[in-house]
């Protein structure tokens, strides 16, 4: 059981989010949820954060949706973590054999301790009755956090492939698609840096501040960390109403208004970029039908472009009223991967996509979020995101685009670069000053 504590906006003092996020910091398992204020359709908090795990558990990609379900079951509370995309194997009959210097376990959920969920107006604490004692005394530990001065620290990253290996890829992987084997596929390739050593609470601050993506988060559990700028839903569930919101379509920003106003255009009357989105969509208004009461599959948002600090992205919001005879467990099976991060048609595309790809994907591609007691849920799509493990100081991140017959594979590397822009730059722009 928890006891919930309301507090008013009125007694939060400074740059409250952050200071709930370096709050956080001295804690063994911590995942950070942002917003950042960004309006978004069905957005809940503006942050939350979980930290402690009191239970927990982790799996490969062995029978894992059914020991979530199991796990779930059995605890009837809040649980936190994330699916990486190599839970594909456990889905469909696929191996990966490709390099994993990360060494992520597939699933990893922790039923936590402690939870503060920021909204508009109230700060609430939802604390296990074990700990309640406890909320007064961490609020206003919060609230007197000193905030981190940044310096520069300068990492050099290293393409798994240059760009003539990337397009001799991409040309192979056309062929495919040129035979009909697939219409679409997402190829993605690794940035790494060996024998690295950051502070990754500072790094995130620093990449959050510079993305301000609508999905962001932070994610601590052992030696294993994500650092997520991530602008895509994958799924989320409110009541019986289930909400995808898949992105295909990326455009660069400018800081010329002008410039920045045509490449928006551009984007949204692109009809490479258009007919991608429009294959992801009906993809997953399949995916969704799995589960879903007969004719409630709609596209409430087609082809629409957001835009954010980085990137304008085009985005498309599909819903489902799904059955309730389907667990948690069940409805992110009937999904997973998303769709946009494999092509279409969906198993396909990922043996396709395995094969040329020279390394693992992991916890790229796939999702981090949570879970309600009332069987409620919200994952982002794991993007824009530099992983690392601090026991091996191996720092890494991954990024893809869709290939269709209308791909250059010259401008798919192209755009490759531009997604990786926000990772590159905070890695070589952020080390916290210690006081």
């Amino acid at each position: 059981m928890r006891t919930v504590r309301t507090f008013q906006k009125n007694l939060f003092k400074g740059d409250f989010k952050k200071k709930l996020f370096y709050w956080g910091k001295q804690f063994e398992e911590i995942i950070f949820l942002d917003s950042n204020h960004k309006e978004h359709l069905y957005q809940d908090y503006k942050a939350v954060l979980a930290v402690d795990a009191f239970t927990a558990i982790k799996s490969d990609d062995r029978n894992a949706f059914e020991r979530l379900d199991e796990y779930q079951t059995k605890t009837k509370d809040w649980l936190f973590g994330y699916l990486s995309y190599d839970l594909k194997n456990d889905t469909e009959f696929i191996t990966s054999e490709n390099e994993d210097q990360l060494q992520f376990p597939e699933l990893y959920f922790i039923q936590p301790k402690k939870i503060w969920l920021l909204k508009e107006d109230t700060l609430e604490a939802h604390y296990l009755n074990m700990v309640d004692d406890e909320i007064e005394t961490d609020f206003e530990s919060i609230l007197k956090v000193d905030l981190p001065n940044i310096a520069s620290q300068p990492f050099r990253f290293t393409p798994k492939w240059n760009k003539e290996e990337y397009v001799a890829k991409a040309r192979q992987v056309l062929a495919h698609i040129q035979r009909g084997d697939i219409y679409e596929v997402n190829f993605c390739q690794e940035f790494f840096v060996d024998y690295a050593q950051i502070n990754p609470h500072a790094t995130f601050d620093h990449l959050n501040s510079v993305s301000k993506a609508p999905f962001s988060s932070f994610l601590k559990l052992e030696h294993y960390y994500a650092l997520c700028a991530s602008p895509e839903r994958f799924l989320k569930k409110e009541n019986q109403k289930l909400i995808s919101q898949p992105i295909k379509g990326t455009a660069r920003r400018s800081a010329n208004r002008t410039e920045d106003e045509q490449l928006k255009f551009n984007l949204q009357n692109d009809p490479k970029e258009i007919s991608e989105n429009i294959m992801i969509v009906d993809l997953v208004r399949n995916d969704l039908s799995k589960t879903a009461e007969k004719k409630s599959v709609k596209v409430e948002e087609l082809c629409k472009i957001y835009s954010y600090e980085q990137v304008h992205q085009m985005v498309s919001t599909i819903t489902s009223q799904v059955k309730t005879d389907y667990s948690v467990a069940e409805i992110l099976k009937s999904l997973f991967p998303m769709g946009s991060m494999t092509g279409a048609p969906k198993c396909s595309a990922m043996e396709i996509a395995e094969s040329y790809e020279s390394t693992k994907r992991g916890l790229y591609s796939g999702a981090i979020g949570y879970i309600t007691p009332e069987n409620d849920f919200d994952f982002n799509v794991v993007i824009r995101t530099l992983l690392y493990n601090s026991e091996k100081n191996y720092l890494s991140y991954m990024v893809g685009s869709a290939l269709t017959s209308l791909a250059n594979p010259e401008q798919e590397y192209e755009e490759c670069l531009v997604k990786g822009k926000a990772l590159q730059y905070v890695v070589n722009a952020t080390i916290v000053t210690e006081e």
